[in-house]
């Protein structure tokens, strides 16, 4: 005799409530079109980051650079990070991202000209400062952007990917650019990313646009800003309730522990983008010996395996955000904790044999380049409106890393009696020497910094909590 068990009648219709709502917030394939748009967007960002340090062999003894100079041009990128950051990410809240990324995009592409030209080193100096200074709200920019076309429990696998642009810059960026060194010389470098650059806004001057999710649009759909605030018997994680936040006074938010356990965990990993982007090529070929185009191969060692770790903890976060999971517990922890085995990885190159520091510096700067999962993280803290400020705040105080570390790397070769040789003539023996003291010395102070920040991050990054203490206690009074 066959037995039929009953289900539960409001177990069936809370499983069917729950298939309804996944199919309400299913994205439309326009969504990932703009993705796909972003990540290109931030493939051409880093690569404009990368080719500083791919073309330093030919460069520094064409302008005249010692390493210390070479290191400044290298770090002034981020001048300008911080301000025009800030600045954009308060305009994002008030104009559509879509014309703020196309008005970045376009000073990108210029701004690769006039090298190209026969600018020497202050021009060099200049257009760094203003190409870093447009280039500082990229991934801000693209994460609102791609967030206001996925709902809050869809986010962590569009945000990565978008992530996984910037890692692809110089993987697809440094054997181009090898190869344009060898056949045009090392000006063209630049030139070339012009190009590119002016093809990608056209682009997206058609297909660009803001999503169902932006802060005008959930507000004519009548998902109202300014619901009521979460209350502490709703859930910490709550995915619903995030774009429905009441705009609060965005200075608790940014002084909270929360954020700044993100600035932290941030400034560690763009101090190894600065070390990546300016100095692992010519670590590369001076010290461990390797040629022009093993270096544009080996360079990108870090990037693609960057990648990797973005895509694994993406689908990983977007499965434990769907299972109703906290952004801290999905994007945050894995965040920190990445940073933090980066950390070790730095540390171990001193101590390890020569033939071992290539892989160990693969996984040192694969595991570090994680930093959109802290801007993604703490967007989870405040509405949609106020996220862009959130956002781009993090990543232009974070940048600072950026551009303390290849200034200390210059000056700690500098210190152990490293020369840059005149052009066309080999380091010598001596000079390897000191490259290599210096710069294990810098891996030194790199992995101290990068585990403690990474483990701080895992622990203190709570967006949920932060978001519900602001409702409760830091609501804008005319809101």
């Amino acid at each position: 005799m066959m037995t039929v068990t009953a289900q539960p009648t409001g177990k069936v219709k809370s499983a069917e409530a729950d298939r309804a709502t996944q199919d309400r917030h299913r994205p439309t394939a326009r969504a990932w079109v703009i993705v796909g748009l972003l990540v290109v967007f931030q493939i051409i960002a880093f690569a404009d980051k990368a080719v500083l340090g791919l073309v330093a062999p030919q460069a520094m003894p064409d302008l005249g650079l010692s390493p210390t100079q070479f290191g400044f041009i290298g770090s002034a990128f981020f001048f300008l990070y911080a301000i025009v950051s800030v600045i954009t990410g308060i305009l994002a809240s008030k104009f559509s991202v879509r014309w703020i990324i196309l008005a970045l995009g376009m000073v990108w592409a210029v701004m690769q000209f006039p090298m190209l030209l026969g600018g020497g080193a202050a021009v060099l100096l200049a257009t760094r400062i203003i190409l870093g200074g447009a280039e500082g709200p990229a991934t801000a920019m693209s994460l609102t952007s791609a967030h206001t076309w996925f709902h809050s429990s869809r986010r962590a696998l569009p945000s990565n990917l978008i992530a996984i642009g910037s890692t692809m810059g110089p993987v697809f960026a440094a054997p181009f650019i090898a190869w344009v060194i060898g056949i045009w010389g090392w000006r063209w470098a630049f030139g070339a990313l012009g190009i590119i650059g002016l093809v990608w806004i056209t682009i997206w001057l058609i297909f660009g646009g803001d999503g169902p999710y932006s802060a005008r649009a959930t507000k004519a759909a009548g998902l109202r800003e300014d619901a009521a605030a979460p209350t502490a018997e709703k859930r910490e994680n709550d995915s619903d309730a995030v774009d429905q936040q009441k705009p609060v006074n965005i200075w608790y938010a940014l002084f909270s522990l929360a954020f700044l356990a993100a600035l932290l965990g941030g400034a560690s990993n763009f101090w190894v983008q600065g070390f990546l982007t300016t100095w692992l090529p010519q670590y590369l070929d001076t010290v461990v010996g390797l040629s022009l185009s093993q270096v544009g191969v080996y360079t990108t060692f870090p990037w693609v395996l960057g990648a990797l770790v973005l895509l694994v903890l993406g689908g990983l976060g977007q499965r434990l955000l769907k299972q109703g999971r906290s952004a801290h517990v999905a994007i945050a922890v894995p965040f920190g904790l990445s940073t933090a085995v980066a950390g070790l990885a730095f540390l171990l190159v001193p101590a390890t044999p020569a033939a071992f520091a290539v892989p160990l510096l693969t996984i040192a700067g694969g595991c570090s380049l994680v930093f959109p999962m802290s801007a993604a993280a703490v967007g989870y803290a405040v509405g949609p409106k106020q996220r862009p400020i959130m956002m781009a705040t993090l990543g232009g105080f974070a940048a600072f890393g950026a551009i303390i570390s290849p200034i200390l790397v210059g000056w700690l070769m500098s210190a152990a009696g490293y020369q840059t040789p005149a052009k066309g003539v080999e380091p010598s023996a001596a000079m390897i020497a000191a490259m290599t003291e210096g710069v294990h010395s810098a891996f030194l102070i790199t992995g101290v910094f990068l585990v403690v920040a990474g483990l701080l991050a895992a622990l203190l990054l709570r967006p949920e909590r932060l978001g519900r203490r602001l409702q409760e206690h830091h609501v804008k009074a005319d809101s």
